[in-house]
């Protein structure tokens, strides 16, 4: 009682201590699908209103409400929720906000998942969506009509980082009485608190920075109690549950993320740099970058700048390819944000979820590569991607 939580770490460890409390050190695992009542009448009361009780996993468990509480104390939200990925979060966030007749505004550099949200779901629901250029100022604005319902943002976006100035958008919404949810997950509540800067909602794939170790699939969303139970009853109703052992997973992994966090970012930045000045490298796109055309918008809104990077490689969409398979130090994964680094082709990934033209219309050079840099040690990391690039100038003669 009357705990001072100012730092992040300190909030990471003890934010959930009132949060079914015991004497156990480390939180026990709730392994259970279901809860017994007292009585017929403390059953009944529940049944009613099971938010906040003990009733059925489906519905909340102790392990869920206290990733809850960590997360929200991180993101300076009311509330906070969990789902069993971050496209559940996603997707039941948007069908629990807007109906059929509504509109909806995203992003053009965003990911791929709720690129195919805005593009193949939401228009079978009824729902009409318009993605626009997130860099241009005033584009959002442009985009909202009568029926607009809700705004998906994302900064920095997944692959290209660029940034999205979520203060101005967030001010706009607020006059034409339009919700907004912000994608946190690349910078985390460590680098940037879009509520902070008046952003409604936010929500993070939790299987990445804010578990951290890449054995867990999880969705958090923050924000206000009201909107949060809202988008709850939809939850409950699709059953996009996160499984208890793996929120007391998640849990664990929150606890060391403003230790992890610093080392993500140092490696990114220094990954960025390394490989701006490399003649197989034909872009940079990283926001701390002093060369990112949006760099003094990131370090208005951000504190860290993150591991992902992505770079162009001046030999095309095979130099792309060889390049990963040079790399030591780099699994070829889709993820992100575990202590491991990965690497991934974003062309040759999401030939899967959009079509052709709708990833050239979402911008992604086909010979971008994306780097997220894991917390192993910067040299060794420095070292890999420029014995690398070194192998793929040499073998397309752009030494």
């Amino acid at each position: 009682e009357g705990l001072s939580m100012s730092g992040s770490s300190t909030i990471a460890i003890h934010a959930d201590r009132d949060v079914y409390p015991s004497r156990a050190v480390a939180r026990p695992i709730y392994q259970t699908a279901a809860f017994w009542a007292e009585d017929a009448e403390q059953f009944a009361q529940v049944a009613v209103d099971p938010r906040g009780h003990d009733f059925y996993t489906r519905y909340g468990n102790p392990n869920h409400a206290q990733v809850a509480a960590v997360v929200a104390e991180l993101e300076h939200a009311e509330a906070a929720m969990v789902t069993a990925s971050g496209m559940a979060a996603l997707t039941t966030a948007v069908l629990g906000l807007v109906s059929a007749g509504d509109h909806v505004i995203g992003q053009q550099s965003t990911y791929g998942g709720t690129a195919s949200v805005l593009l193949n779901l939401l228009p079978r629901l009824g729902i009409t969506t318009t993605q626009v250029d997130q860099t241009e100022p005033g584009a959002f604005e442009r985009a909202v009509t009568p029926r607009t319902r809700l705004i998906l943002l994302e900064s920095p976006s997944n692959p290209l980082l660029q940034i999205t100035d979520l203060r101005s958008i967030a001010a706009m919404a607020r006059t034409r009485g339009v919700l907004t949810l912000a994608d946190n997950t690349f910078a985390t509540p460590l680098n940037q608190r879009p509520i902070d800067l008046g952003i409604d909602l936010v929500w993070h794939s939790a299987t990445k920075y804010l578990n951290g170790h890449s054995d867990v699939s999880a969705g958090v969303l923050a924000g206000p109690a009201e909107i949060l139970n809202q988008i709850w009853d939809v939850a409950v109703l699709t059953g996009a549950v996160l499984g208890p052992f793996d929120a007391w997973l998640l849990l664990r992994g929150i606890r060391t993320l403003p230790m992890r966090m610093p080392r993500h970012d140092s490696n990114g930045q220094a990954l960025a740099e390394a490989l701006s000045e490399h003649p197989a490298v034909s872009r940079v796109h990283y926001p701390g970058l002093p060369s990112h055309p949006q760099h003094a918008l990131a370090a208005s809104q951000m504190r860290g700048f993150g591991g992902v990077l992505a770079v162009e490689l001046a030999g095309g969409y095979e130099a792309a390819d060889a390049f990963i398979g040079r790399l030591a130090h780099f699994h070829r994964s889709a993820s992100l944000g575990g202590v491991e680094s990965l690497a991934v082709h974003p062309a040759a990934m999401w030939r899967g979820m959009l079509s052709e033209q709708d990833i050239a219309a979402s911008g992604v050079p086909l010979n971008l590569v994306r780097l997220a840099a894991g917390t192993e040690d910067t040299e060794d990391l420095v070292t890999d991607v420029l014995a690398a690039a070194d192998a793929v100038a040499a073998a397309t003669g752009s030494d």
